[in-house]
């Protein structure tokens, strides 16, 4: 499988320089191909993923995985002429500039990316990469999660259908087809998912110096000010933690709520839950965790936390068995006040579990939040403006949402990406375009010769010196 992974690459990189860098129409033309994709096979979509995590909301499926990549898809058309101009830069000294020299940045393709997208939104991130990937005017590789199987093979089935293997290919298979992916030799790699992969993935890009983008998660931490409306708060936190079960990068991974305040938040949650899913063990709404074992992860969390003295209330609007069930369901559940030796406090969560602290002072808070790695997100919640650019200024995070969760993702306008821990480079629009490209510097010397150019040069007078003396200076 390596070997028939490098002559694909091999492949794409001769197609790349027998045809040098595409222009705007062909790169429209391929983001137009990914849109279509979309929209023709939709209905797939949803099938394939309802059958790989057991049960997944077509309507919520058609939401995040298909309009949201469509969208990004026609942002990226939209301005990607724009985006592709060279930039006019200022020469040193000024004098250059002024006699004719010019100094500029154009961006180029880099040539074949790599893309390693995982099981949680597997179509949205492929297809939300490409965008930038594609404006670059780059081609790629796919290696989808081996965790959704039938949605794997259904992408491979679609961009084999409208592109070639020079232009985009995808390769299926498991954990070894994927190690092997992360070691080919790449103009770029973007790998989404766990940190502790991410590991193993930068050492094997790291065998071929291979510029990499990471996008992973970590425990991003949701900040509810005395300022904040408690109920819209507790509404748009329980949004962002049922989505998908709560298995997004970047859903709310604990909450600090005031003291005094706690018990209005976890009526508030009760509600909220109660009024989106007022059933869950059979709607369809409410989606399954992906597998057994990570089923057992988060049932692990839950047994954890309540043998150690933690409160645990589930949200089982009917009253619902969970022992006996079709699916793999975990009811929206609130560990209060947990401590850190707790694994729930210790690992990223990726499921509808939330752990709810109390704090004295929002200092406190963030204290807290600075004592751990840097997240992902990072959520704010309330009306008072100087504790808000406080905590913005105080805290370090990949991006941050003000009175709601997630929503910074989806603004195309804006980078995405993390810090640290949670990640590494950025991408999404302009950002994305950039991060694919090569910025090559280019500058263009004077026709003539200047003095002050000839001075430069040996063998050294006084001219020099005098230059010397005024740029060695405070």
């Amino acid at each position: 499988m390596t070997d028939d992974m490098q002559a694909i690459l091999d492949r794409q990189k001769a197609a790349h320089l027998r045809d040098g860098p595409p222009s705007a129409e062909q790169r429209m033309e391929r983001i137009d191909r990914c849109i279509g994709l979309l929209v023709d096979h939709r209905e797939e979509i949803e099938t394939a993923l309802n059958e790989d995590f057991g049960n997944r909301s077509r309507e919520a499926s058609a939401f995040t995985d298909v309009a949201s990549s469509i969208g990004t898809l026609k942002y990226a058309k939209e301005n990607l002429k724009g985006w592709m101009k060279p930039e006019k830069r200022k020469t040193t000294p000024a004098i250059l500039g002024l006699f004719g020299a010019k100094a500029q940045l154009r961006y180029q393709p880099k040539g074949v990316v790599g893309v390693i997208s995982p099981w949680n939104f597997p179509v949205n991130l492929t297809f939300t990469p490409l965008a930038g990937v594609l404006a670059a005017g780059n081609r790629a590789m796919i290696k989808p999660s081996e965790f959704t199987p039938a949605t794997a093979e259904l992408m491979a089935r679609m961009f084999g259908s409208v592109f070639s293997p020079e232009e985009i290919a995808v390769v299926t298979g498991g954990a070894d087809v994927g190690q092997a992916f992360a070691g080919l030799a790449f103009d770029h790699l973007i790998f989404t998912g766990a940190t502790s992969i991410a590991r193993h993935v930068m050492r094997a890009a790291a065998e071929n110096l291979v510029p990499l983008t990471l996008e992973l998660g970590g425990k991003s931490p949701v900040l509810i000010s005395r300022s904040a409306d408690m109920k819209t708060s507790a509404a748009r936190i329980m949004n962002g933690k049922t989505m998908n079960a709560g298995q997004i990068c970047l859903a709310p991974d604990y909450v600090f709520v005031p003291n005094d305040k706690m018990a209005e938040f976890v009526g508030h949650a009760q509600g909220a839950v109660k009024e989106m899913f007022p059933t869950i063990k059979d709607n369809p709404d409410y989606t399954a965790i992906i597998s057994q074992r990570h089923f057992d992860r988060l049932k692990g969390y839950i047994d954890d936390a309540r043998a150690g003295g933690a409160q645990v209330i589930e949200f089982t609007p009917q009253g619902e068995d969970f022992s006996q069930q079709e699916h793999r369901k975990i009811a929206p559940t609130l560990i209060i006040d947990p401590t850190d030796h707790m694994k729930v406090m210790q690992e990223e969560i990726f499921g509808p579990v939330l752990p709810v602290k109390g704090y004295d002072t929002m200092e406190e808070a963030v204290a807290y939040v600075n004592a751990h790695d840097r997240p992902l997100g990072l959520y704010y919640f309330g009306q008072d403006e100087k504790e808000r650019e406080d905590v913005l200024t105080s805290t370090t995070s990949g991006g941050v949402t003000v009175n709601d969760v997630v929503f910074h993702v989806a603004q195309e306008d804006l980078p995405f990406g993390g810090v640290g821990p949670s990640g590494m480079g950025s991408y999404h629009g302009f950002d994305g375009f950039k991060e694919f490209s090569h910025k090559k510097a280019i500058y263009t010397q004077l026709k003539n010769d200047l003095p002050q150019l000839k001075a430069l040069r040996p063998p050294y007078g006084a001219a020099v010196r005098k230059y010397l003396a005024g740029a060695i200076a405070r």
